[in-house]
């Protein structure tokens, strides 16, 4: 039994002060959610099938658009594939020593068999295809997460894999139609990680109007406060030959940085190669 309230949960996340939940015990799923934390490093032990079975039912129990459940996990159990992701995305620890490693999917491609099967058109293969089971992806992927650390295991989602997308689509060998959205490294934690402070609800919860007046003022005082917990070591920070090494390096510093440079502007010509429409 805990004497921590929801509502110190909801400091520990935000790093700031509120009443809301002070009356609430810090137990059940909401205490789940509010004390989620990524893990990048696992036990040896190996995930039961059985395990993922469940937690894998729990993920494809998760919301699904209009019913029409487009979201495909592959398991990759061989060693070999599992290395030559590794090779593809420059050799991300979690890949190849995570007991599990999972790659989600949008799929499209059920959807036009069925019409097929059906003997019905699909006249709806444009852009609203695309985004229908990229969020049917990330449903199941964030619905897996909880599923799993409800049964005591840790995750990693693994974005970059779409920085050699259509690598690792031949490899999987992904129909037309279906694209890879993120991998997931699964396991028993080795370690308790820890809690990711998050951007404050005034910049992402707004009411009846999206309003930006004080966004900069927000994100620097959630700089510092972020800095205050876990600040980013000099040998940390991102591209020093282009910008130099900051003095004070907040949160907002190393996202400007990451994302000054392209990324992944080879993703609408596979999408297109994937038989997607993207008008």
């Amino acid at each position: 039994m805990t004497d921590k309230t929801i509502a110190d949960l909801i400091e520990d996340r935000f790093g700031l002060p509120t009443e809301d939940g002070r009356g609430m015990p810090a137990e059940g799923e909401i205490s789940a959610l509010l004390t989620h934390r990524s893990h990048r490093r696992f036990k040896p032990d190996a995930v039961p099938d059985e395990v993922l079975r469940i937690a894998l039912a729990g993920a494809f129990s998760a919301p699904a658009k209009s019913d029409l459940q487009q979201g495909t996990v592959i398991i990759v159990k061989d060693p070999a594939v599992r290395a030559k992701i590794d090779a593809m995305v420059g050799s991300q620890d979690w890949i190849p020593n995570a007991p599990a490693f999972l790659v989600f999917c949008g799929d499209n491609h059920r959807m036009r068999l069925i019409a097929e099967a059906r003997g019905t058109p699909y006249p709806n293969g444009h852009l609203d295809s695309f985004l229908n089971c990229a969020g049917d992806a990330a449903i199941v992927l964030a619905t897996f997460v909880r599923a799993a650390e409800a049964m005591g295991l840790g995750c990693c989602p693994v974005s970059v894999i779409r920085d050699k997308i259509e690598e690792v689509s031949d490899l999987l060998q992904l129909p037309d139609h279906v694209f890879p959205f993120a991998g997931m490294g699964v396991g028993y934690p080795s370690t308790a990680g820890h809690i990711s402070l998050r951007l404050p609800p005034a910049l992402n919860v707004h009411t009846d109007r999206y309003n930006d007046e004080n966004v900069i003022k927000e994100i620097d005082a959630y700089d510092r406060r972020r800095d205050a917990r876990h600040a980013t070591p000099p040998e940390k920070q991102r591209m020093t030959k282009e910008f130099g090494v900051a003095e004070f390096y907040g949160w907002s510093e190393d996202k400007a940085r990451q994302y000054a440079t392209p990324q992944r502007k080879q993703l609408a010509a596979f999408l297109k190669s994937k038989g997607f429409g993207l008008d």
